[in-house]
């Protein structure tokens, strides 16, 4: 029962349209009707400049990260350490989840990268930060961040599967 509690708790936490209550907050519009249309990081970068872009972008992962760490809360000892990344990546996809299909906005959530990579974070820094080389360097060549954070998703399982060889299969099966 204390799990389906912080599942629900994760995903109204991923559910917090950052964007969007920064947008309205601060600007009286609504993120969702410039730019890209959508309510996340990068469209805010571009609507509302740098300062509120990387606010958005923090905060965001934030929510994920602090649903990752609610795994804490439970009696993960009796169950084990398999038990602990089921939990781990249940709270954090729920987060993911929350921010892509908010309840507190329509359910017009953002696409959910900066998100994942706080889930990420929270569960394999080493991983996340290797992802962020990725993101970093292709942002770089080709000032395009959709590109920057497909192929830092897809190189995502590559560093998971062949650079730090887990050997926990629910790695593989996240992978």
């Amino acid at each position: 029962m204390n799990e389906v509690f912080l599942i629900i708790i994760a995903y109204l936490l991923g559910s917090i349209p950052t964007a969007v209550w920064t947008s309205k907050y601060f600007f009286d519009i609504d993120i969702r009707d410039y730019g890209s249309g959508n309510a996340g990081a990068t469209n805010t970068y571009r609507v509302l400049g740098a300062k509120w872009g990387t606010f958005v972008m923090i905060v965001d992962m934030l929510k994920a990260l602090l649903a990752v760490k609610l795994a804490f809360f439970l009696p993960y000892e009796d169950h084990g350490e398999f038990y602990l990344i089921n939990m781990q990546l249940g709270l954090g996809l729920s987060a993911v989840l929350g921010h892509i299909f908010p309840i507190w906005a329509e359910f017009r959530g953002g696409k959910g990268v900066a998100t994942l990579f706080g889930m990420v974070l929270g569960i394999q820094p080493n991983v996340a930060i290797c992802c962020v080389g990725v993101f970093a360097l292709v942002l770089f060549l080709t000032r395009w961040v959709s590109l920057s954070s497909i192929l830092a998703s897809i190189a995502l399982p590559v560093f998971i599967l062949f650079i730090y060889n887990e050997p926990e299969p629910l790695y593989r099966i996240f992978a």
